[in-house]
Formats: C-alpha cells, structure tokens, sequence
C-alpha cells in the first residue's frame, strides 16, 4: 500500500493508524466537503483558490470553517513534512460537520472534523496522454441544483461514484454526465471541453456542475497562448461535431479523449489544441510553483 500521512484536526499519523469517530456526520451522513489538489515542485498549486471554493462550499451546507488559509498552510506544511515521499504529492482536505448525536440537527455538532490526506501523487503514464482516454455517456443524471448543488463539492459522493462505476462496468475510462434538461454537465471526476474551428467549449456553471479549480485556469492558459476558451450549452450532437475533446481535473490536468461511447473523437487521436494546452498548462504550473 502506497505511503499515506493524514492529519485530522492537527493530529499527524499514518493512513492505517488514522481514525475519524463513527458518530461524526461526515461518516453517518456524508455530511462534509473536501478539495483535491496537487503539488509542482513540492509546492500546493492553486491552493488559495482551492480555499475559496472550500469555503463557497462549507456556506452551501452551513458548514462553519473552522481554521484560517494561514493555519490550512501550516497543517498543509506539517502534514507533507512527515510525509516521507521525494515525487509530488496528491493533496486532499476535508471538514466534515463533526461528531453528534444521530439526528439532522447541525447545532449538536460542536466541533467540526478537519482532515488532511497526503500520499504520493504519480503522473499520468506517457502511454495516456499518447492515446488518450475513452468515456462513455452515464445513465446517471447529475444531482439536480435544489437537490444537492453540484457545486458544492461535498464528501457525499454517491452520485459520482454510481455513474464511475458504470463507466467502469463498460470499460471506460470516465462518465459523462446529463443535467436534468439532458444538456451536458461534466464528467464524473473532471470537467470536460470540447473544440470545435479552434475553440475549447466548456459547459457553462448554468448547466449545473461544479465549477473547476483547472476548468477555470484553462481559461487564462487558453489567453496566454492565444487559443480562444468558452463556457456555453452542450449537447450530445456536439460530441458528435467536435474535432477534439478532452477532460481538466487538478489530479489530470488537461487529459485528451479521444473515444465516446465507441466512436472516435476527430481522427481517434490526441488533438493540436488540447496538446498546446496541455503543455501550456504544465509550464505555467511550474512557473507558478517554482521559488
């Protein structure tokens, strides 16, 4: 098993060793919120923005953050310094309600549960990114907004991972997911563009999804290249029409697909835009990170 550090509430001790009560919401109800990010030369990349969508997050459950950005960077720090792994890391942090009695009611939960998850963060194998992924459509819907906001990234990840393991099923590498109008919406662990004439088209936050730390970047990298980047409705005939399509996650950056459903995307291969973001992306990370 792969080396893994966790602190929880400024406790550091091994994955194995690591223990959260079962009376704590997070676990009873899967009430809590999490971010996933990475490092670039051992720096966490992104990571105020990461801080903010937490908090966006913790308002949209009524969630109270109990430390500040500078005492997530300390605890951060902590927990990566007892983490003896010389590659980058793979980060995650979670607050959960905390430990209460079993019932909805938040006010008889004192004290939230901040968790902190380090482990070694491997790179994507060069063999991928030479051939890209294969997606297919999920029969799982995306939650509606006024049931649980997709934009609220919460630890209750049912939704997801029903529509991953479907995905799974059929040999995939990743779902696709419908909103509730049957527009697209966003991959069951990433967002998802598509290009068409030279353009990267994102779904818009409108269609319902969470709105990506790396989505949102691809924007700036796509300015600072030159290459035109957009939110806008999608639909399955756009799938259909598009010459490139490819995924964005912290953990997969800008990761091609090139199969959906069985049909190839374009020529079945790794398109000129998606690689040109991609490697712009890698070297803004790096110019971003290194000290």
């Amino acid at each position: 098993m792969e080396e893994v550090t966790v602190s929880i509430n400024g406790q550091i001790t091994d994955g194995n060793s690591a223990k959260v009560p079962v009376l704590d919401h997070g676990f009873l109800f899967g009430e809590g919120i999490y971010e996933t990010l990475r490092t670039y030369n051992h720096q966490p990349f992104l990571l105020d923005r990461h801080l903010d969508r937490l908090r966006v997050s913790a308002d949209g459950i009524g969630l109270s953050v109990p430390l500040t950005d500078q005492e997530f960077i300390q605890r951060i720090e902590a927990t990566m310094a007892r983490s003896n792994v010389s590659i980058e890391r793979y980060i995650r942090l979670l607050i959960t309600r905390g430990v209460g009695e079993l019932n909805y009611d938040p006010l008889l939960c004192k004290n939230p549960t901040v968790v902190i998850i380090i482990k070694p963060h491997p790179e994507t194998a060069a063999k991928i990114l030479e051939r890209g992924i294969t997606i297919v459509v999920s029969s799982i819907l995306r939650n509606h907004p006024r049931s649980v906001n997709p934009r609220i990234k919460s630890n209750n990840l049912l939704n997801n991972a029903l529509a991953m393991q479907e995905a799974l099923r059929n040999g995939a590498d990743e779902a696709l997911m419908h909103n509730h109008r049957g527009e697209i919406a966003e991959c069951a662990q990433a967002n998802l563009f598509i290009v068409r004439d030279g353009e990267a088209i994102t779904p818009s936050i409108e269609t319902g999804l969470l709105e990506g730390v790396t989505r949102n970047f691809i924007f700036e990298v796509g300015h600072t290249i030159g290459i035109p980047v957009r939110s806008d409705v999608l639909h399955d005939s756009d799938l259909e029409t598009a010459d490139e399509i490819f995924i964005t996650s912290s953990t997969r950056e800008v990761l091609p697909v090139t199969t959906v459903d069985g049909r190839p995307v374009g020529k079945g291969l790794p398109g000129p835009i998606t690689q040109n973001l991609a490697d712009a992306f890698r070297l803004k990370a790096d110019q971003l990170t290194r000290s």
